[in-house]
């Protein structure tokens, strides 16, 4: 196998091994976040050819690859815009309503699009999609949570945010 052939097949299998289930590795915790993130790192070294010795950290932002961690965020709170907007199938669309659509009564917190989180007894509860979702988008600064945001323009945001608090 060629260099390039092996370059070729890392990045299209490897992401998106990373990316499955990104909802169950929401929480996970980081002594099994940093296995996942020492593959990253060993495809980012994979593909760009850098030595053990140097360091991995510019070369993922190079590659416009986000940490594990906020690799996971992202795609979680991808997961919700496209449901706010009904992009997804409806079994994942019925876990959003954010608290404005609430017809019980008027809230002060209805005006900045936040989402009433689902308290869950165990960690298990925590990972589902209607929880964890539901905390991150609203741990997102205000100008993300525009609901009707272009599903690109959020990405780009979303995406410099997270490279940010990374």
């Amino acid at each position: 196998m060629t260099v390039e052939a092996a370059r070729t097949a890392a990045v299209a299998f490897i992401p998106c091994r990373l990316d499955y289930c990104n909802s169950l590795l929401y929480v996970l915790p980081d002594t099994l976040l940093r296995k996942l993130q020492s593959v990253q790192k060993a495809t980012a070294r994979l593909i760009t050819g850098t030595r053990r010795s140097e360091y991995i950290s510019p070369v993922l932002h190079e590659l416009h690859w986000l940490p594990m961690r906020e690799r996971v965020k992202f795609k979680v709170a991808r997961l919700v815009h496209q449901s706010l907007s009904g992009q997804v199938p409806l079994y994942l669309a019925n876990d959003c309503s954010l608290v404005s659509d609430s017809t019980r009564r008027s809230l002060r917190s209805a005006d900045v699009s936040t989402f009433a989180v689902l308290h869950t007894l165990s960690s298990d509860g925590d990972r589902s999609f209607a929880a964890a979702g539901h905390h991150l988008w609203n741990s997102l600064p205000v100008q993300l949570r525009i609901p009707n945001i272009i599903y690109g323009l959020f990405r780009r945001q979303l995406k410099g945010h997270l490279f940010r608090e990374a």
